[in-house]
């Protein structure tokens, strides 16, 4: 395999982080799951080896994107379709591509290499788990891991800002005259009013709705957000969370359980198209109908968890987000795939769903979710 210009270097090609995010969009289009962080390397195995050869670019990416072997029929075929066809902008020419050696010799190889990142996962656990935990991408959290990064959610503590209320409270300096106080203390001091009570309005925390995308494209993400949204609700009162796929389902009640496995266990049984299709803008508009402008989203911090995929009509999300912008006090999008490298919003519903988003935010790390936490207070 060669390249139309043999001399083409990177500076010449086109931004190699655009190429690596066009690619892993197209492999998970075709049904291959591919985290973050192995799109991460993907990139920085182009950085060592170069474009210089469709080969190399091939087996940078096989090594970096496929982890079982099943997958690599779907990889081949994605590649072919994205790179010989020219969506990527490389020059490259895969005429040879039968040369590529068959899979079967690579098996051996891929579970060795396999075995080597388990032992370094058991190790990372033994030695200092919760600090190398922070930047991994969920998509390769092991049973273990997914357990420790529990303890560190349930450690963030959310704590959102405050609003004022409605109720009002004794306070030295009010605004406004508390007659019945008043009139009480001075039949204490024989009628005269020796001191004037005040009442000012309280305030109390900021209710937050987490609207989690469970739909087959979030599958690697979901199981992990999900424990997310039982240590928010367990740990504070005004915490509401909702399964977005093709429906809308309502799972606060099953997330109140201490045992986060039994109320994970609960919540995947109340959503029964848990890991299907997902209409973003049909389920948002559930929600806006049925809870949003009836109480629920007024005056607090809605928080979206979804990758942005829809099946449904970009108009009609872009209409349901704009509704719930004016309804909420703010509205958050947490993406896992923003931190892929050369990362664009361009999936329709996520395009149509940004001009009405407060803040976006990366969500595939412990370190991410902070931020979120950070942003909620």
């Amino acid at each position: 395999m060669t390249v139309t210009d043999p001399a083409a270097t990177v500076a010449e090609l086109p931004d190699l982080g655009r190429v690596v995010a066009g690619f892993v969009r197209c492999l998970r289009r075709g049904g291959l799951p591919v985290p973050i962080s192995q799109s991460l390397r993907f990139r920085e195995a182009l950085d060592i080896v170069g474009v210089g050869s469709g080969l190399d670019v091939y087996w940078a990416g096989r090594a970096t994107l496929v982890s079982r072997p099943e997958e690599i029929a779907m990889y081949d075929a994605m590649f072919l379709t994205f790179f010989h066809h020219n969506t990527s902008g490389l020059s490259l020419r895969f005429d040879d591509i039968a040369e590529v050696p068959v899979a079967a010799d690579d098996d051996g190889a891929d579970g060795g290499e396999g075995a080597d990142d388990e032992g370094e996962d058991q190790e990372v656990l033994r030695w200092s788990a919760a600090d190398i935990l922070r930047d991994k991408d969920f998509a390769e959290f092991t049973p273990a891991e997914l357990d420790e990064a529990h303890k560190v959610m349930a450690e963030m503590r959310l704590h959102p800002a405050r609003q004022r209320s409605r109720r009002r409270e004794r306070s030295d300096t009010g605004d406004r005259l508390d007659l019945r106080r008043t009139v009480r203390a001075a039949m204490r001091s024989g009628g005269e009013p020796i001191g004037v009570a005040r009442t000012t309005r309280g305030e109390r925390t900021r209710r937050v709705v987490l609207l989690l995308d469970v739909s087959g494209s979030m599958e690697a993400y979901a199981r992990v957000l999900i424990r997310f949204a039982h240590a928010a609700v367990v740990g504070r009162g005004r915490v509401e969370a909702f399964a977005l796929g093709t429906r809308l389902t309502r799972m606060t009640r099953q997330l109140g359980s201490h045992d986060v496995d039994q109320a994970v266990a609960d919540a995947a049984e109340e959503v029964v198209d848990w890991s299907g299709g997902t209409r973003l803008g049909e389920a948002i508009g559930h929600f806006n109908q049925e809870w949003g402008v009836r109480g629920m989203a007024r005056g607090s911090i809605v928080v979206i968890l979804s990758d942005g995929w829809d099946r449904g009509d970009p108009e009609e999300m872009a209409e349901e987000m704009a509704r719930l912008h004016r309804t909420a006090h703010r509205v958050v999008w947490v993406n896992p795939l923003k931190a892929g490298p050369g990362y664009e919003p361009t999936a329709r519903g996520m395009a149509a769903a940004l001009p009405h988003i407060d803040r976006f935010l990366e969500g595939h790390s412990l370190r991410s979710l902070q931020t979120l936490a950070d942003v909620l207070t």
